[in-house]
């Protein structure tokens, strides 16, 4: 979503033109999610500079790179499953200095609890009003039967029901192998059976582990077929109207057909597709689908394809392409794409396509058509043939006469605005009128056709939380950054604070003053706050970036040092300005990944290309030794034992090797400790300050812990969801070890 930090960038972009990755900021976020398990990735993991083309012919990643390793995602779908049967930081109320060949769960009587976010008020619209926000919702289906009976798919977050119109919300899917969700369709014959697809081809695409399926209308599930979808996504999945055992799948590896409700899939088209439209009477009717070179119909359901030439269409490879039919009149069908920031939108009458030449102007500036990729749909009113719905960063209801149409932005309309970055919308069965529409905020409501909202939230934890810090006198203080839905904060309820908004980077917390806390929102920046999080300052980093990093570059904090990393370290040692950049002699495309600040003097780095490095202040100025790399691959955390600065503990979260070292000589030399555990992603690691001992680690999926030094290690992860464990905290004075998961916000538990 777009900030107060993003003005600042297109102001600074008129004074100096600077290359940025095609497809917006979200566009950078993902090169970093896949920059940090894929080495073949690791060169785009660095916001600031240019991507070389070849990595980027169609606007997008290139068919080698949409996906990991299949071994790699079923290892993840492995860990998930092992676990269905069965900080980074230590807050300390003084100054701080800063193999088992089975996995078995966590000691008996300790289980994992949900603390929210379950609702976050005042959330960020584009609008003059603010609005009940939670968390990426992909995917949206409602009851045929029964209008009241709702499904959400989460980004990361599982399927939720509801059977109240979405006043309260049940997870339903929390120990199936993946929580990404990218679909979800009821069975119009027989709305007891529900199905879905799992890895989200919007961006959690290397996250599918099949299609999952319930028989008792969304309540259970269960995986019919995990091949050939492992480490796909789904953009769309559809039941034919006509032979219900047929269904049809849009996905990142093509479009796949089952004859046999699901259990088996054959591939009928290769190449990424993104929508499947079929004819009310079914799919020996007709099907529409579209793929990264255009329109194709079929009329012997899915079998074969033929392209549908659009006329005054471009001439490049589509961003992105979608596809609808109206039910009420299917012969009336319309095509929405997009190449650049150009859109098109086609309609079909009597067989003959027409282009729209009337679109909702475009802001050079802040293109609603920049994100087609991430953001895009077309849908129908099912009862008027004149009448669709555009979602891209914003949503469009559109009246269509002849070859042009007016329009109506729905989502950014002055006090009826909702969250932007749209993902779906669905009707209501009983009543066009009544829509649903799913985007980066959530879930909304609207009886008038989008003249007016309603959140329906509350209740709905799918929260994707990047960064934790809180206040070591209390754990029930806390603060997180999340995607898309800024940094907000825990005061001891299920309902969490929007303090922040945009973008939630890292964070930090003074521990020797927790009132005075810092968040970022992406690339380097970073701002101050006196009072916790109710009034804010910048900091005034050097604009535009002078210096490489990641998308989120970490932040230390520790007194009135703070730094920011980048391809040089910015430190301030007053909490505000002057900045002091310290020259870390990285390599190419190199930046930092992780950071850990020993004491208010003391630094460590780590990077993505594995290299550790200590910075050090003199008392008149920093200075940088390297120290032993224990493996030339992303850095993903550091933590230092509590009790002993000397030892080191980091975790890789790129696989082919050892995901966990540890150092017992302050980095000269590097044990690895990875045994027992499964070979997926560590993103985090941290120290029990009590027993050097015991230690635990997040996981892709899962929290894990050793109390030998990291000789053997067992699953800690009783209760909790098999989400993307980001970020580990542990509370001293209270004895609470904190997680927080992408898209299934923080869990506690007690550690005795």
């Amino acid at each position: 979503m777009r900030t107060k930090y993003d003005t600042k960038l297109n102001r600074s972009a008129k004074r100096k033109k600077s290359k940025r990755l095609p497809g917006g900021k979200v566009r950078r976020r993902l090169f970093a999610y896949l920059g940090r398990r894929d080495p073949g990735l690791s060169d785009e993991v660095v916001a600031a500079l240019a991507v070389a083309k070849a990595a980027r012919p169609k606007y997008g990643p290139t068919k080698k790179r949409r996906g990991p390793s299949k071994p790699f995602a079923a290892a993840i779908g492995k860990a998930a499953a092992a676990l269905a049967k069965n900080s980074r930081r230590v807050l300390v109320a003084s100054p701080k200095p800063k193999t088992a060949s089975a996995l078995t769960t966590a000691p008996s009587g300790t289980s994992w609890q949900a603390i929210g976010p379950s609702w976050i008020p005042k959330g960020q619209t584009y609008g003059t009003n603010t609005i009940d926000v939670i968390g990426r919702v992909s995917s949206i289906a409602v009851d045929p039967s029964d209008p009241k009976h709702l499904l959400v798919g989460a980004a990361g977050g599982g399927i939720w029901e509801s059977k109240d119109t979405g006043t309260t919300w049940t997870p339903r899917t929390d120990q199936m192998p993946s929580l990404a969700i990218g679909a979800i369709v009821f069975d119009p014959a027989s709305p007891n059976k529900v199905y879905a697809g799992s890895g989200e081809g919007n961006f959690y695409y290397n996250l599918g582990a099949g299609v999952y399926k319930s028989t008792d209308g969304g309540t259970t599930w269960a995986v019919p077929a995990s091949a050939p979808f492992v480490g796909v996504g789904f953009y769309d999945l559809v039941v034919d109207p006509a032979t219900p055992s047929i269904l049809y799948a849009a996905t990142t590896a093509g479009f796949y057909k089952s004859t046999d409700s699901g259990v088996s899939w054959s591939l009928k088209q290769a190449g990424p597709c993104w929508d499947v439209s079929v004819h009310p009477n079914g799919g020996s009717v007709e099907i529409l689908a579209t793929f990264e070179n255009g329109l194709f119909a079929s009329t012997n359901a899915g079998n074969t394809f033929n392209s549908v030439p659009l006329p005054s269409g471009p001439s490049s490879a589509w961003a992105r392409l979608a596809v609808d039919h109206t039910h009420s009149q299917p012969d009336i069908a319309y095509a929405f794409g997009a190449v650049g920031n150009v859109p098109y939108l086609w309609r079909r009458a009597g067989g003959t396509w027409t282009k729209i030449t009337t679109l909702p102007k475009i802001d050079p500036n802040n293109p609603w058509t920049g994100q087609a990729w991430y953001d895009w749909y077309l849908k129908v009113t099912p009862n008027n043939p004149n009448q669709v719905y555009l979602g891209t960063i914003d949503a469009f209801r559109g009246t269509i006469s002849g070859s042009t149409a007016s329009w109506k932005n729905i989502s950014t309309q002055g006090s009826h605005s909702i969250h932007p970055d749209q993902h779906c919308l669905t009707f209501s069965p009983n009543n066009p009128k009544i829509i649903y529409a799913g985007s980066d905020g959530g879930i909304f409501r609207s009886a008038n056709s989008g003249a007016t909202w309603k959140a329906l939230n509350k209740g709905l934890g799918i929260t994707e939380v990047e960064y934790l810090a809180g206040d070591p006198s209390t754990s029930k203080w806390l603060m997180a950054g999340t995607q898309d839905n800024g940094t907000i904060r825990y005061t001891g309820s299920l309902q969490w604070d929007a303090i922040a908004g945009g973008d939630g980077g890292d964070c930090g917390v003074n521990q020797l003053n927790p009132d005075v806390i810092y968040h970022s929102f992406y690339d380097v920046s970073l701002e101050r706050s006196p009072d916790k999080g109710n009034s804010w300052t910048d900091l005034g980093l050097p604009w535009p970036p002078a210096y490489a990093s990641l998308f989120y570059p970490p932040v230390e904090v520790f007194g009135s040092t703070v730094a920011i990393g980048a391809a040089s370290l910015l430190v301030t040692r007053s909490g505000a300005q002057p900045w002091t950049p310290v020259a870390l002699g990285l390599g190419t495309r190199e930046v930092p990944t992780a950071m850990r600040e020993i004491d208010a003097n003391t630094i460590l780095v780590g990077t993505n290309a594995g290299r550790m490095l200590k910075v050090s202040w003199n008392g008149a100025s920093w200075s940088r030794v390297q120290l032993t790399s224990p493996a030339p691959r992303y850095i993903s955390c550091v933590a230092v034992d509590p009790s002993n600065p000397q030892r080191i503990w980091v975790t890789m979260s790129q696989v082919g090797g050892g995901l966990v070292y540890r150092s017992d000589d302050a980095g000269s030399t590097w044990a690895d400790c990875t045994g027992g555990l499964p070979k997926i992603p560590m993103n985090a690691v941290v120290v029990d300050p009590a027993n050097f001992k015991r230690v635990w680690v997040a996981a892709d999926v899962g929290v894990y812990q050793t109390v030998d030094l990291g000789s053997s290690w067992v699953a800690f992860s009783t209760g909790l969801p098999n989400a993307m464990a980001a970020d580990l905290l542990f509370h001293k004075q209270d004895r609470v070890l904190v997680c927080a998961t992408r898209s299934r916000g923080v869990w506690v538990i007690a550690v005795p």
